[in-house]
């Protein structure tokens, strides 16, 4: 069997790599932010304020999937956006693009960052476990960015067309802050984009022997509810649209039993061998 580096490091010596670590990850994700920084107009006309226009792709989406189940797809195909957006402190917009710029270079550089935290983890793994770090790479940014798309395109707007419409009494209008607006899109992308790195989590956890397929089989119902339960809070009242949240959060635990059956095996088939 393939060894691990047997060449130890004292505990300053992991300190002082994962002061590299944070440093070089930091760097990655400033220069991301700098980039965004000089495409102000197309990330806050297209990108943030996409989900507030009623022609957004999204919605069209939502409205033929309606039509075709044969769902009522009236608050999806007549979409009145019935709130503005106000930045209502002095340094509101200012701050906005900052911080906006700053999650933007975190999603463009999170390749980067994976591949130093698997640099930093690497010398604890076997030399055959240390091959897989362009997949691993690979399989971790496709899923976070995946997650970062279902975020902003499935969650994103079905949170704003249900929040932007609800109202309680006819005398309120909602006049959205800018900062609430914007925190809305980023922690439901980001949200969904490390939601959807599970079956890289459970591979690692199957890996430590913390996780095992019978027990996510086990406690598959009790999944199956609290994913049901998650889909009905962060969309309206419809049953096609929480289906389509619901789906890819199964089929991701139902890959997590997969990987973990196979780690399983990986597992005693080395342990066999050896």
């Amino acid at each position: 069997m393939a060894k691990k580096n047997t060449n130890e490091m004292s505990f300053l010596d992991h300190l002082e790599d994962l002061r590299w670590l944070l440093i070089r990850c930091t760097l990655a994700i400033i220069i991301g932010a700098v980039v965004a920084f000089f495409f102000t107009d197309f990330i806050f006309d297209h990108i943030i304020f996409g989900p507030k226009d009623p022609n957004f792709i999204t919605y069209h989406w939502f409205c033929e999937a309606s039509k075709f189940f044969g769902a009522d797809g009236e608050g999806f195909c007549n979409l009145t956006m019935n709130f503005t957006v106000q930045s209502r402190v002095m340094s509101g917009q200012f701050n906005a693009h900052i911080w906006t710029a700053i999650t933007a270079g975190f999603i463009i550089a999170f390749p980067v960052i994976l591949w130093e935290l698997w640099k930093f983890i690497s010398p604890a793994l076997y030399d055959k476990e240390k091959k897989g770090a362009k997949l691993f790479i690979f399989i971790s940014s496709i899923l976070f960015f995946l997650g970062v798309l279902f975020g902003y395109f499935i969650i994103t707007p079905l949170s704003i067309n249900f929040l932007a419409g609800y109202q309680i009494s006819t005398q309120i209008h909602n006049d959205i802050d800018l900062d609430s607006y914007i925190s809305l899109i980023r922690s439901t992308t980001l949200s969904c984009g490390l939601v959807f790195e599970l079956p890289v989590a459970m591979f690692f956890l199957s890996k430590l022997g913390l996780v095992t397929p019978t027990f996510l089989r086990t406690y598959r119902k009790y999944a199956i509810v609290i994913i049901l339960i998650i889909a009905a809070i962060v969309t309206p009242p419809d049953v096609v649209s929480q289906i389509t949240v619901s789906i890819p959060l199964l089929i991701l635990y139902e890959c997590s039993i997969f990987i973990s059956g196979w780690v399983l095996k990986t597992k005693q088939r080395n342990e066999q061998l050896s």
